[in-house]
């Protein structure tokens, strides 16, 4: 994805010298691309001071890892009342995994 955004840009950036119009485009582009595109929104830094980075020198989001554990409870949580409302279903779906 990231590949077809720079040269998207870069294709912007010489359409640009006869139009200066695109060149706001790539701005605009690369902005939704820096904002949205990345998997993950990193405006989520409403935690505060609290929300420090708990791993050693890794370089990676601070509450990356945080939205990671979230999505594992709530995944987790739907497996769990999935296999309680649908137990039939459930130990099908176990027999075919296993054999």
């Amino acid at each position: 994805m990231g590949t077809i955004v720079l040269s998207g840009t870069v294709v912007l950036v010489i359409l640009g010298f006869g139009n200066h119009t695109w060149w706001l485009v790539a701005v605009a582009l690369l902005f939704v691309y820096m904002q949205y595109g990345r998997g993950g929104a990193p405006s989520s830094s409403s935690g505060g001071s609290s929300g420090g980075s708990s791993g050693g020198g890794s370089g990676a989001v601070p509450g990356s890892y945080r939205a990671y554990r979230d999505r594992r409870d709530k995944q987790a949580k739907w497996d769990r009342r999935y296999r309680r409302e649908r137990p039939l279903e459930s130990r099908r779906q176990a027999r075919e995994r296993k054999g």
